[in-house]
């Protein structure tokens, strides 16, 4: 009798091999994220010992362009951009890209540079999935879920979320999308990541709400401004990175020479603002979603020392400033109409990552690990609008968009963010239209009234 394969049996045997695949890329993953997060909490805790550490900001940028940029300028994938980058084109990392996140993020925190922890994570996750591809002799589609894997199981690993890290590395490619298809090895590798971490000793920060607001209508009003808000603060941080990506780019300087006048740049801020915009910015953030006020210009300053850190020879992450940014820009929200600050601390959290990286079910979810179920319904709001708000725009330029965001813009769909023109679409209804017919009906008004002017 001929054995012969039914659709049953090839999808067990292909969820048995994401399974075993996805354990050893989380196992590996976790293992190494640890080994990272336990030395950079040394370089945080040194940085802090030490309070005029970030001194040594110009000689840490200028050895960090050094080595990141002609000692092995071939392996270029030390941000998560560059790794999303790779996942599309399906490009082998190698061995040196790993190493290379591993060791130029501890220098730049270190030393007070603004930057993220997670890229590194995310990189060495992306570099094991890439090296495990070429062991298990992997195609092309097998090779970019497993990468996509190590990613989601190097960002579940840092922040201690396990579901949302899932769902961002599956999220995070493409604008408007994602591939159901590497959802249960990302969830796998998210979650295993996470457990190997957690037992090797990694604390992480959950901070669940006692106080929210009873649900009414005036209040979900409030949450719709504080999400077109947040939606603004993470266009403000897309536009401040390309600004300080264009302004390095003019200076025609050896890199570690730009390193070391950034470096200088953010000494000069520390000293007329403060040096806890430098860093990781971790004790920021927990004051602020403990209900503590923060100076109105915190996010601000915070995204200015972020662009020149990473356009400036830096490297490292953009999600831990993201944090920063977002819970900053929600306390100062709180306290400009007298809210509870923790709340909207904690919204903004959540939001801006939404809008600035384009992952609203990541950020919404995330919510719901880091807070409580009860802050859910108000974050999703404020996650979509700010979603909405930032536009055909991100942090990571290489996402690819799979749908527009409004009908009434014109955009090309399949395309990387970084090359995208959007380009308002006339219709023939709608609130546009009624908007610009409204301006010429009161631009008409005001003539008739002085019509000599």
């Amino acid at each position: 009798m001929k054995f012969r394969l039914t659709e049953q049996t090839v999808l067990f045997f292909s969820v048995l091999k994401w399974f075993v695949v996805a354990t050893i890329v989380g196992t590996v993953t976790g293992f190494v994220s640890s080994v990272f997060l336990k030395l950079l909490d040394l370089g945080t805790d040194l940085f802090f010992q030490n309070h005029y550490l970030f001194l040594l900001l110009p000689v840490g940028l200028f050895v960090n362009a050094i080595i990141g940029h002609v000692l092995v300028p071939s392996a270029d994938a030390h941000t998560t951009d560059r790794v999303i980058d790779a996942i599309h084109d399906t490009r082998r990392l190698g061995i040196i890209s790993p190493l290379k996140a591993f060791v130029l993020p501890l220098i730049t925190i270190t030393v007070g540079g603004s930057a993220g922890k997670e890229a590194p994570c995310a990189d060495m996750g992306a570099g094991i999935g890439s090296l495990l591809a070429d062991i298990f002799r992997f195609d092309k589609e097998d090779r970019k879920k497993i990468m996509i894997c190590g990613v989601s199981a190097g960002f579940a690993s840092v922040f201690g979320v396990p579901i949302s890290g899932a769902i961002f590395g599956v999220e995070v490619l493409f604008v408007g999308s994602m591939l159901y298809d590497v959802l249960l090895p990302s969830f796998i590798a998210g979650i295993t990541g996470y457990q190997v971490s957690r037992a090797l000793g990694i604390t992480y920060f959950y901070h669940p709400l006692n106080f929210v607001p009873v649900f009414s209508e005036s209040f979900l009003v409030i949450v719709v401004f504080a999400g077109i808000f947040f939606g603004l603060c993470s266009g403000l941080l897309i536009t401040v990175l390309k600004w300080g990506e264009r302004f390095a780019n003019k200076l025609k300087w050896w890199l570690p020479l730009k390193g070391f006048v950034g470096g200088v740049i953010l000494i000069a801020l520390a000293f007329i603002l403060s040096n806890q915009f430098l860093g990781l910015g971790l004790r920021t953030i927990e004051s602020s979603l403990e209900g503590e006020k923060v100076v109105w210009y915190a996010f601000l300053a915070k995204i200015v020392t972020t662009s020149l850190t990473l356009n400036f020879g830096g490297s490292g992450g953009i999600v831990t400033p993201i944090f920063f940014i977002g819970s900053t820009a929600g306390a100062l929200f709180a306290q400009l109409f007298d809210l509870n600050v923790a709340t909207f601390a904690a919204i903004g959290l959540v939001s801006v990552l939404a809008g600035a990286a384009n992952t609203p079910i990541a950020a919404s979810i995330m919510s719901v690990e880091l807070f409580g179920p009860q802050i859910a319904p108000y974050a999703v709001v404020a996650c979509i609008i700010s979603f909405l708000v930032t536009g055909h725009r991100s942090v990571f330029p290489s996402q690819v968009l799979a749908i527009a965001k409004s009908s009434s813009i014109q955009v090309e769909i399949g395309k990387e963010i970084e090359d995208l023109v959007p380009l308002y679409q006339r219709r023939e209804i709608g609130v546009v239209q009624w908007y610009l017919a409204a301006l010429r009906v009161l631009k008409r008004m005001k003539w008739k009234k002085n019509p000599e002017e």
